[in-house]
């Protein structure tokens, strides 16, 4: 990438400023009321209507588990692996899920807010409407998931990994993204305006389209070897 391609980050940015805000999110549908019971896997696998909450899931191994119109509220997750999960109508309310493996799962209308996600693995998922808030996701892994309209707001995603994803209608809010790693991942209509970083791994060709700020296209431009004159 030349200097003329960071002039047109630039250029591109008073147009797509609130591409964010027009980002249209379908929240979780969930029955009126909803009765709290115990985490209990069924021999079908199959987890629905209900809210957990105030409790432990520890030392769970299951593959291809289905849960559907499920509320998470304040359960920590210890040495728990769902790989091939389908979350449907799903909410995480202050939930620690840090270092849960749910790769390669399918992940839609689903919430996870106020969460501690340090380490997640969300490898090969692939996510629709799917919201995260307020949520500490450092070290989180995404690399190759395919992600269809999503917001990230006001959350910690230092040294994640969204290493080769797809993403459409995806949107950053107020996140903190410093070492991420972005690289094969096209940032074309990403909005990283108002996103905190110092630096990011990122492929040169994938940066075509991104919305910066004058300060982050110089970090940019910095990380290309230029010396940049004031």
């Amino acid at each position: 990438m030349v200097l003329s391609d960071l002039s047109g980050l630039l250029i591109m940015k008073g147009m797509m400023l609130s591409m964010t805000n027009k980002i249209q999110i379908k929240q979780p549908l969930m029955p009126l009321h909803l009765q709290s019971k115990p985490f209990l896997v069924q021999e079908d696998h199959y987890i629905s209507e209900c809210v957990i909450e105030n409790c432990k899931i520890s030392n769970e191994d299951l593959r291809r588990l289905t849960i559907e119109q499920v509320i998470f509220k304040n359960v920590v997750f210890e040495n728990v692996n769902w790989p091939q999960v389908e979350l449907t109508d799903v909410q995480f309310l202050n939930c620690d899920l840090s270092n849960v493996d749910m790769s390669e799962g399918t992940i839609h209308r689903v919430e996870f807010l106020d969460c501690k996600m340090l380490g997640t693995i969300l490898a090969e998922v692939t996510f629709g409407n799917t919201r995260f808030k307020n949520c500490h996701a450092a070290l989180c892994s995404m690399g190759f998931a395919k992600m269809k309209q999503m917001l990230f707001e006001t959350c910690n995603f230092e040294q994640a990994d969204f290493y080769e994803c797809t993403f459409k209608q995806v949107g950053f809010d107020a996140c903190q993204l410093n070492d991420a790693n972005f690289a094969h991942t096209s940032l074309k209509g990403i909005d990283l305006s108002n996103n905190f970083f110092e630096k990011l791994q990122i492929t040169l060709n994938d940066l075509e389209g991104c919305v910066v700020t004058n300060d982050q296209a110089i970090g940019f431009a910095q990380a290309l070897g230029l010396i940049i004159k004031e």
